[in-house]
This record gives C-alpha cells, structure tokens and sequence, in this order.
C-alpha cells in the first residue's frame, strides 16, 4: 500500500452534546444551548452553534457563558446517553474500515486508502458516512478529507457545521497557506503571542520562514515540527486500538473549599470514582494525579507521583494522592475544582511485585461496594469520615 495514495478521514461530530440534547428535546431546537455544570460554578463542556455565535466556547466558565447569553438554555450533561450515541457512531465508521482510530467519543480519524472498490474516492466515501450517521442518530458531522492525518482534521472544521471539505492532492501545501498559524497543532496562544508580532501570520509565512532562524525563535523541536506542518507533512498512521493511558475523575465545586482537610475529603471522592472505573475497565494503575484549580486566579496546579504497586484500590490511591497535598505551594486559598487521575496503565491480569510495606488489601470491600452500587445506584453506600457522612444525610434529606 506504500505506493497507493493515502486518503484519510477525519469525521467530527457537530456541537455533539448540544445537538444530542436539542435533538431529543424539540423545544431547544433553534435556541442557545449549553451543556455543562451549575451556573454559578460550573464549565461549558458544548455550546450549540447558536450559543456560538455569542462567542461562548467549551471550557468557558459558565458565569462567563451566561453573562454573553443571558437567555441561553443550560442543559446538565447525560454522559450515558452521550456514550450511547458515540458507540452508534463508531460502528458506522467500522463499516467502512477497519481502521478507526477514536479521539474521543465524537471525532475519530479513518484510514480509506484502498477502499475505493468499495466506496469510492474519499469525497465519495465521505458523503455516503455523512448520510448513514444522520440516519442512525439524527445528528450531523463535518468531513475532512486529506492524504494525512492532520490536513484532515484541518478540513473538518473548515466547513461546520454539517459540512464536507476535500484537500486537493499534490496542492495541500498551497491549500493551507492562507490559513491562520493557530490552526496547527502546537501553536497555542502563548506561541501564536510569539510568532504574529514577528510577522509569521499564516501557515504560509512558517513554510517560508528560514528554518534556522525559526529555530532561534521557538528552539529545534518545535521549529521542525512546525515546518513539516506548514509544508503539509504527517506521516503517522492512523492507530485503531489507541491505549488508554490515563482516567480521571474531577469535579468543579458549587463552594470553593479551602484548606488541606477541605481538599483532602474532595481527592477520597474523586479516588473512589477512579478506582470504580478501573475495576470496570479492568485496569490497575501504577501512578496518581492530583489537580486543583484555585478560585480567585483560575490557575491549575498539579502534582504527581508513583505507587508502591499497580491497584485498582481507593484506598492505595487515596494514600498516594494524600501524599501529594503537602507538596502544593498552598491549599490555604479558595479552591474550586479538584481532580484525581491515575495513569501508567496496566490490565489487571498483568502479574504485580507487592510491596512487603503494602496494606492489606481493600478490594474485597471495594469490590462489595461496586456490586451494592451496581443494584441500587451509587452512592447507595459510601464510606468516610463524619463530616461526610452528615454531609450526605443532609443532601438526600
């Protein structure tokens, strides 16, 4: 396949969870929509394009959000109904190809080269996945289709919503000159503050820039990286079984808490929701992440580090991430997320050197809670200290 033409898709899913939510609830439909948390403390995670159009924006406060919109319509995120229409949409792309690689549960990358017996070119092959989407779910996606990877994402959101674009072979280089310099990958704000008062404004200008005076800018890595973009150059495959290598769990607060106690009862919470997770995923972690965000600043701070043993344990995560509170510079001023994540990712069957210093083991209780939770809802039963439990009481009273 080495001297076939490559054709690669990028198929992304439209204003996803908005567009869920408006089509199965027909009073949204031509409304501002937002999906995210509470108003008063809560982060947009979609916005319609309605909503768009008052310039809100995923991971926008949604004070902010409303503060733009005030008649926007805040819808609570399903994330199982999410899940559910992401799997319809995935099989639809494994009938096309084999080769589908997910970047999470509404966009994914497929590899099309040698499939024209059967769907035709990629323009072809992209019109027929556009059709069999909508008439599975009701819900629209926009189509990049390129020789690689990432000219096909570009494509995909030049044309949104519901649109189809197609880089034209042997011209990709000239196709996105004009664009901005913030369109590819690895020119964030920061960098793009850095490059567009030295007049390098478009991809055009970095394929033009001398490289080595490019390298005295940015540094070597990221100017050869950047150049190979700008001339349209990606040469990595598309990854149908992409591993997972992190899972996480974290929660933006109704009330900023303040303090390490404070902090501490929000990381048990979010290390029971993780540990849940790894169970069901069949994993075992060997490393914890903890993260929080402060209120007054916005600033995200994190801090991490490894476990004696891989666990599927909230207990073995919860002594590592309490570990880790001391070394965050402060946790004596509001804080208004807090989040635990695991990584370094192992199968559970993979055989683990215990520690002669480990505790004995939790997972049997853990394991009676997930089947507790698994029939009667979770948080049917829940462990903690006092002020925990009297908080819970007092919430389902």
């Amino acid at each position: 396949m080495s001297d076939v033409p490559r054709t690669v898709l990028h198929v992304d899913m439209d204003a996803f969870y908005a567009s869920v939510e408006q089509r199965d609830d027909p009073a949204l439909r031509g409304k501002p929509v937002v999906v995210g948390g509470p108003e008063r403390r809560g982060v947009v995670a979609a916005a319609s394009y309605e909503a768009r159009t008052f310039g809100i924006h995923s991971a926008m406060p949604m004070a902010r959000a409303l503060s733009l919109c005030p008649d926007a319509v805040v819808a609570r995120p399903r994330m199982s109904v999410y899940v559910e229409v992401s799997k319809t949409i995935m099989a639809i792309l494994r009938d096309f190809t084999p080769v589908v690689e997910p970047l999470s549960l509404d966009e994914a990358f497929l590899e099309m080269t040698g499939t024209e017996e059967l769907w035709g070119d990629g323009r072809a092959a992209a019109v027929q996945i556009r059709a069999a989407v909508f008439d599975a779910t009701r819900l629209t996606c926009s189509v990049g289709v390129a020789s690689n990877k990432f000219l096909a994402k570009i494509a995909s959101d030049l044309d949104k919503p519901d649109g189809l674009t197609v880089v034209p072979r042997g011209a990709e280089a000239a196709f996105i000159a004009p664009l901005s310099i913030r369109k590819l990958w690895g020119v964030g704000p920061k960098t793009a503050a850095r490059l567009e008062p030295l007049g390098l404004l478009t991809i055009g200008d970095l394929a033009a820039a001398d490289e080595a005076w490019m390298i005295q800018q940015v540094g070597g890595n990221r100017a050869r990286h950047l150049k190979r973009l700008a001339r349209a150059e990606d040469s990595r495959n598309v990854q149908p079984r992409r591993r997972r290598i992190s899972i996480g769990s974290e929660q933006t607060l109704m009330d900023d808490v303040v303090g390490a106690d404070q902090v501490e009862e929000q990381v048990r919470r979010r290390c029971e929701t993780v540990a849940r997770v790894l169970r069901d995923k069949g994993k075992r972690a060997r490393g914890v992440r903890v993260k929080v965000r402060y209120s007054r600043t916005f600033a995200l701070a994190t801090r991490q580090g490894q476990l004696l043993a891989a666990t599927d344990e909230a207990a073995a995560l919860l002594r590592a991430a309490r570990a880790l509170l001391p070394k965050f510079e402060t946790l004596s001023v509001p804080i208004r997320l807090v989040g635990v994540s695991v990584f370094d990712l192992e199968d559970a069957g993979t055989p683990t050197q215990l520690s002669l210093f480990a505790p004995h083991s939790a997972r049997p209780l853990e394991t009676a809670l997930d089947a507790i939770d698994e029939r009667f809802g979770q948080r049917s039963v829940w462990r903690g200290d006092r002020a925990a439990v009297r908080e819970e009481v007092e919430r389902l009273e």
